[in-house]
């Protein structure tokens, strides 16, 4: 299998970035979107030029640190899988792909194929934790929770972070990622103690780094953990529930 590649290279936040031109053959329709790029950093390596900087981790649809853009689609065409599960056998053999770093405004491109997403970072950092002074360490079966009921807030803590969500937005919005956050700890009976400063906190900090919801749902459409949109009327919810709290 042979495909030609076109790739953003960009030295830093403050240069201009462009697209170079590679051709990469005897390639396996098996492999993922990030073996083929290190065989073509193998091939750039072996011919003494510069490899082309990208970012990854688990490589097993865990870590999120891997989202690129593929042919303008965050993560690659097939929907609800990160870029490292993306195989070759979406691509026709003589096609040429397209790669480029997530686009967003709140994304700067630190180099090549990565960008810095320590504004999700900041949101998290706002209440995306449980800070509840609780003493000895409670009995395990202490406090009963319907398995229904956390089936459900672990459908929200399925978000990994990866940030393909605000790349699809055409507002650059992160509602989906902060209302997954936001949500499934509101569920969940220790840290719902700290719903109502959480909610404030990290939609605070959400709206300082990132646009305003578009309401289209182009952020679910790609989410590689099929995060459901009600994460963010979840979000409306909360994000209420703290405005009317402060004025009791």
């Amino acid at each position: 299998m042979k495909l030609t590649l076109q790739i953003w290279r960009q030295e830093n936040t403050a240069t201009s970035g462009h697209y170079e031109t590679f051709e990469v053959d005897q390639l396996d329709s098996g492999m993922s979107i990030l073996e083929m790029l290190d065989r073509l950093n193998e091939q750039l390596i072996h011919a003494g030029k510069e490899s082309v900087q990208f970012e990854s981790d688990c490589r097993e649809s865990i870590c999120g640190c891997c989202g690129l853009t593929v042919n303008g689609r965050p993560h690659g065409p097939q929907p609800h899988v990160t870029t490292c599960m993306q195989r070759l056998r979406m691509f026709t053999d003589g096609s040429t792909v397209r790669i480029e770093p997530l686009r967003s405004a709140s994304f700067p491109v630190l180099r090549d194929l990565i960008v810095d997403r320590s504004p999700l970072d900041r949101i998290i950092a706002a209440g995306g934790h449980v800070a509840v002074p609780a003493g000895t360490a409670p009995d395990p079966e202490a406090m009963l929770i319907d398995h229904t009921h956390v089936e459900r807030a672990l459908d929200f803590a399925a978000c990994i972070g990866c940030g393909a969500c605000v790349a699809a937005c055409p507002n650059g919005a992160a509602a989906l990622f902060t209302g997954a956050k936001v949500t499934h700890l509101s569920m969940l009976p220790v840290p719902s103690v700290e719903r109502k400063n959480r909610a404030e906190h990290m939609v605070a900090t959400m709206e300082e780094n990132f646009g305003p919801c578009s309401q289209y749902g182009e952020c679910a459409n790609v989410c590689p953990q099929e995060v459901p949109l009600t994460a963010i009327a979840s979000l409306q919810k909360e994000r209420l529930k703290s405005f009317f709290a402060a004025r009791i």
